[in-house]
């Protein structure tokens, strides 16, 4: 690869969206020929992308969970798992993605199971840290539902782990959060939870 230049090309484009001119600078600096019928078009395709990628910090996840619904009887743990989702790790700008697990105990109230799926979504996109999207996602349901107790646990494969530096793929982070009764009754409630998890 040639030599990093630090300024920025002409190019014969126009740009009217900030990020593909970004972008077309970028794959300059690091060597390659931005024109080349290859690369001519991966600014606008890259500006499309992270619209969309990045498309959760325009989104409250609080009204994501929409309208609750009374708990009608039910005082047990509630189990979403198996979400999957893609986030970009906002230290180097990389994808990481994996698997949510969700489980709460209702205090009356309730919401539709799909809620669960699209809150990880909108909080997936933004540049994020697994941790903190873990208590997020835990924090949002605590404010909406008021629930009894509520937990989370997120397994992910960090592509800046797979792709660059120690360069281990497969290599997973796990990450808990937990709030009410989850954190208040000597882990009795969060062993039940990943012990039923391990039934399914």
């Amino acid at each position: 690869m040639n030599a990093m230049r630090a300024e920025a090309v002409k190019s014969s484009t126009t740009f009217t969206d900030p990020i593909e001119k970004h972008f077309y600078d970028i794959i300059h600096l690091i060597g390659e020929d931005p024109e080349r019928e290859g690369l001519k078009e991966t600014p606008k395709r890259i500006a499309k992308m992270y619209r969309e990628i990045f498309s959760g910090l325009n989104e409250d996840p609080a009204e994501v969970l929409g309208k609750t619904f009374p708990a009608e009887g039910t005082n047990d743990i509630v189990i979403v798992q198996d979400i999957p989702f893609h986030s970009v790790c906002e230290h180097h700008f990389v994808p990481f993605f994996g698997k949510v697990h969700i489980g709460y105990i209702p205090n009356g109230r309730i919401v539709g199971l799909s809620k669960f799926a699209r809150l990880v979504e909108i909080l997936a996109r933004r540049p994020q840290v697994q941790e903190r999207i873990t208590n997020q996602i835990v924090d949002t349901i605590e404010q909406v539902i008021e629930p009894i107790g509520v937990i989370a646990v997120i397994e992910a494969e960090h592509m800046c782990m797979s792709m660059r530096g120690v360069r281990k793929p497969g290599s997973k982070t796990r990450t808990i959060a937990r709030r009410g009764i989850f954190d208040k009754d000597n882990g009795v409630q969060e062993q039940r939870f990943f012990r039923l998890l391990e039934k399914e």
